[in-house]
């Protein structure tokens, strides 16, 4: 009974924490594009990297 008195302030702390991280992230616009990163991978780039200038020198 007594190991109640501290899990449940340690219970309300860390839904205070979690809260908080989440209405960070919605205030800073973390949610607001959710399909872009989901189409990043699954096209590629048609950038090819450039050879660094050792390589050219070969």
């Amino acid at each position: 009974m007594e190991s109640l008195y501290i899990l449940i302030p340690i219970a309300i702390v860390l839904v205070c924490v979690a809260a908080a991280i989440f209405l960070w992230a919605v205030k800073s616009d973390q949610f607001e594009d959710l399909e872009r990163q989901g189409h990043n991978i699954l096209f590629d780039d048609d950038e090819q990297p450039k050879p660094k200038k050792e390589e050219e020198k070969e």
